[in-house]
């Protein structure tokens, strides 16, 4: 989910406090043994906590990683449940540390809340999502229809600006809370529900019945979903930064959870690199050099990740698209470690 800009305008009262007390977050997380992490309420394959509390997704992994980096055990980190509503808060106030959050990268954010993005890990498009039953292939057929839509989201705003665009009517039924949004749409409330792509297969695999609901093909947005922190504070923007790229790396040069120890003994220059056999790489970011081999072999990388939290081994069973690796025809490019 995506705030809007005049929640953007609100928060960005925050900005200059925001930015003043930027710069010491890295030695902080250190201090307290753990890395505070805003992560999504509940989106299955991105976070979700079980019954114990122990959360899973794509997102939570990448806080894993983080705390893997930093202190050689990915399970030094709490995840803190945020709401559309209450993340950019969190992290401008300091209660949490990055926020791992499907959120999208825009102007408006980089530029009026003090943060900023560290990378993709998630390639997204908003979509619509109606039941099977009503037999519509395309958006274009949903002239008059009502559609839910959380308020004060971009996803309330591409929703009008796509209608609009193709001069077609329709009545949003505005809802807050993404639960009771998907409840009222399986009641017959609305004819629709509106979210990222990636939020309506999750969902609709939570369904009694998932192939009653269809996704419909239009794109209604880019929606670059990544982490965020705090503007100013650049040690620790490189920390996120890199742990994304090393999974992206990892990926690359196919060095896994599985047979990283094996890949300790590769002649290929870069892996060695990669894996803190030679060079200083973990120097420039204030950590030793097994930070990069903790992280793969504690959390895998990218494609790990992605396969057992949204691919063929979950039940969101989504494929890679936009989200495979550059070689194989994705916007996922790894940038070196070197």
């Amino acid at each position: 989910m995506k705030l809007f800009k005049a929640a953007a305008l609100g928060a960005s009262l925050f900005f200059v406090a925001a930015t003043a007390n930027a710069g010491e977050t890295l030695d902080a997380v250190k201090a307290k043994g753990f890395v505070q992490c805003g992560v999504h309420t509940g989106l299955p394959g991105f976070s979700i906590a079980n019954s114990k509390g122990e959360w899973t997704g794509l997102d939570v992994d990448l806080c894993k990683a983080i705390a893997a980096m930093m202190f050689g055990d990915s399970t030094k980190y709490k995840a803190v449940a945020q709401t559309t509503q209450q993340r950019f808060t969190a992290l401008q106030s300091g209660e949490i540390d990055v926020l791992t959050r499907n959120t999208t990268a825009t102007m408006t954010r980089d530029t009026t809340l003090g943060l900023m993005t560290p990378g993709i890990n998630y390639y997204d498009s908003q979509g619509i999502m109606v039941k099977t039953s009503l037999g519509i292939k395309s958006a274009k057929e949903l002239s008059g229809a009502a559609i839910c839509v959380q308020p004060g989201t971009t996803t309330e705003l591409n929703l009008a600006d796509w209608f609009r665009a193709n001069k077609l009517e329709f009545k949003p039924v505005v809802i807050n809370n993404p639960d009771e949004a998907m409840r009222s749409y399986e009641a017959g409330r609305c004819d629709a529900y509106t979210t990222d792509k990636s939020g309506l297969a999750t969902t609709r695999s939570t369904l009694a019945k998932p192939d009653d609901h269809v996704i419909l093909p239009e794109d209604f947005s880019k929606e670059p979903l990544g982490p965020m922190v705090r503007q100013g504070d650049d040690p620790w923007f490189m920390v996120v930064r890199w742990a994304l790229n090393t999974m992206l790396e990892a990926e690359e040069y196919g060095i896994k959870s599985s047979n990283v120890d094996e890949m300790l003994k590769s002649p290929n220059p870069n892996i060695q690199r990669i894996l803190g056999v030679t060079g200083e790489m973990g120097k420039g970011l204030g950590l030793n050099q097994k930070w990069a081999y903790n992280l793969i072999k504690q959390v895998g990388n990218y494609g790990e990740s992605f396969e057992r939290n949204l691919g063929n081994s979950s039940a969101m069973k989504l494929e890679r698209g936009l989200n495979a690796q550059w070689r194989d025809g994705g916007l996922m490019y790894g940038w070196p470690v070197r």
